[in-house]
């Protein structure tokens, strides 16, 4: 007996050693119910969790050896069992019918010899399943499993414990209760443990989610991009585990490292939430939070009610009708001409060619009267540096129709963060403004509708993304989000941002984000200001890329003959973006720019 209690205490501890290296619930789960089975000699086994806020027992876990039933767990099996109640629906009373139930209000263990015999719970269920299978259920164990606060998460039922030289169903060894316990009693430690490690991790991803979809919301220009590249990213990496011959044979990634790739890529546009909208979505050469057009149109009005004045007052002065008339007519006429053609190059559709910039200037040598000071009113920011530029000048005044002034102005305050020495490797050479609103200066943009300034502040989010995660206190699992969050925006050739990073400079990981966060680019249908492109086009555009280098010709491969690109594509394009592809092309095209 001694011998026998040793080997016990000696299988406790095994088992207990295996239970705290476990780091997935489910096989944890299993993990317990087989060793529970085992030290009792069990033919089945079931186990439960308690769930719905302690209102439960969900069938987790169905082993039965003799009937070959295997279900739940990593069985790939669903148990279609409906779960147990612990108290009653309408009046709220506990169910102490069912063993299970009772087992965890109760927090006793619970032997029954023969379920047959036994009057105290309801067995019909297992008498029905006996008649649909003939089987013959009779001795069961019935154990909880509950944490340091005392509060049960789990019911380990065990069911026909054999005679281990006859096989014969007997009742369960009261000698072997304690140890039954005492594993039980482990096993919620582990199992408690590691599902508080998947509820930090889900809380975790859930809030990471929850400000990539802010992100997202932000701006109807970035659509669901945050949601879709780490999506994209998961399924280069997988293709790249998958690998067993060629470039990628050696690559691995353990569940931890892909998890924090998830991670990472669900942040990678974090710092967008730092970019001012009014800059994202700035639709026309004027605008900031609102479109200046309006101003430069009300400058024109006032310029024609001036026109007609003068018209009316040299009729008052008597001078000739016809030859006013005629004036008036070519001077409107003239400023509905110019004004069309500010708004025209507000717009930003045609390019800037200098004739269209001598234009502007000759429009901008027009002038209109204000009366009215222009430092009421406003902001203390405004009001600052207006200041800065002088005193006020004396009312009324004559101001350009189009001007760049120097409180159109906004200074960088703080360029420390592109010094040479920052502590962040930070490449990039802002401009000396953080912003310019000077009007002719930004109708002059040659194409598009962002200046210098709107361009590099918008670039800033992956500045500002490395920042935010770099403060983040990550554990160790994830200590690699902002690195691969990070380098989305490199080039292989060393020509991207925020570092200049080159390929060899930049992890596995971090190149795949790159290559996920174009292709989701190139393929998004949410965009207001683009159409999305087909399938060919985005590849095809993807291979010029590949061939200046600027994404890695690797990992692009694998993305095509992996079929990665088609498996996204069908998940998340229109129907009518996805047609044929020859990959083969551009492998050639890949394999002759190495």
């Amino acid at each position: 007996m001694v011998d026998s209690r040793e080997q016990h205490y000696r299988k406790l501890l095994d088992i207990g050693l295996a239970l705290s290296t476990e780091r997935n619930s489910v096989r944890l789960m299993e993990k317990i119910l087989d060793e529970a089975k085992s030290m009792c000699n069990a033919d089945g086994g079931t186990l439960y969790r308690v769930v719905d806020n302690d209102q439960r027992l969900r069938f987790e876990i169905m082993r039965n050896d003799s009937l070959g039933i295997y279900n739940g767990g990593t069985s790939g099996k669903e148990i279609n069992l409906p779960p147990v109640e612990l108290f009653d629906p309408e009046t709220g009373e506990e169910n102490h019918k069912n063993v299970a139930s009772y087992c965890a209000l109760s927090k006793k263990t619970i032997s029954i010899d023969d379920a047959y015999v036994f009057k105290d719970f309801d067995f019909q269920g297992t008498k029905n399943f006996d008649k649909a299978t003939g089987y013959r259920s009779k001795s069961f164990l019935t154990v909880p499993l509950y944490n340091n606060e005392r509060r049960v998460i789990a019911v380990l039922q065990l069911l026909n414990a054999q005679d281990r030289d006859t096989g014969e169903v007997i009742g369960f060894d009261t000698s072997l209760q304690p140890f039954v316990e005492a594993l039980a009693a482990q096993a919620a430690i582990a199992l408690d443990n590691q599902l508080l490690v998947e509820a930090q991790k889900e809380l975790l991803a859930s809030f990471i989610s929850l400000i990539a979809g802010a992100i997202d919301a932000k701006s109807a220009y970035t659509g669901g991009h945050c949601q879709r590249v780490p999506v994209l990213t998961d399924m280069l990496a997988q293709a790249a585990i998958d690998q067993k011959s060629g470039q990628f044979a050696d690559f691995n990634m353990s569940e931890e490292e892909q998890y924090e790739l998830h991670i990472a890529g669900l942040l990678h546009d974090c710092g967008k939430v730092t970019t001012p909208e009014y800059i994202v979505d700035k639709a026309t050469k004027l605008e900031t939070i609102y479109d200046r057009i309006h101003e430069v149109r009300m400058r024109f009005e006032v310029m024609k009610r001036d026109a007609e004045i003068d018209y009316w007052k040299g009729l008052h002065q008597g001078e000739d009708e016809a030859v006013l008339k005629k004036a008036l007519d070519k001077k409107l006429a003239q400023l509905d001409d110019d004004f069309a053609f500010v708004a025209e190059c507000n717009v930003g559709g045609e390019f800037m060619a200098p004739d269209r910039m001598d234009r502007l200037d000759h429009i901008a040598q027009q002038t209109w009267t204000r009366t009215l000071s222009d430092r009421l009113g406003i902001g203390h920011e405004e009001e600052t540096r207006k200041k800065a530029c002088g005193p006020e000048a004396p009312l009324p005044v004559e101001e350009s129709v189009l001007a760049d002034r120097a409180d159109h102005i906004i200074a960088r305050r703080d360029k420390s963060l592109f010094a040479a020495d920052n502590p962040f490797g930070f490449k990039m050479t802002p401009p000396d403004n953080l912003y310019n609103l000077g009007e002719l200066y930004n109708l002059k943009i040659k194409a598009g509708t962002l200046t210098e300034e709107d361009r590099f502040k918008i670039n800033d989010h992956i500045v500002q993304t490395i920042i935010m995660l770099d403060q983040l206190p990550f554990p160790r699992h994830l200590r690699r989000v902002p690195e691969y969050a990070g380098g989305h925006h490199e080039k292989m050739n060393g020509t991207g941002y925020p570092r200049k990073l080159r390929a060899d400079e930049m992890s596995l990981p971090a190149r795949m984000m790159a290559i996920a966060d174009i292709f989701e680019a190139l393929t998004a249908a949410d965009r207001p200001y683009k159409l999305p492109k087909t399938l060919s086009q985005s590849i095809r555009i993807m291979s010029f890329m590949v061939k200046d280098d600027h994404l890695d010709k690797d990992l692009f491969e694998l993305f095509l003959t992996s079929g990665k690109y088609l498996e996204y594509a069908e998940k998340f394009l229109k129907p009518e973006q996805i047609d044929e592809v020859d990959i083969s092309q551009y492998l050639a095209d890949t394999t002759d720019a190495a």
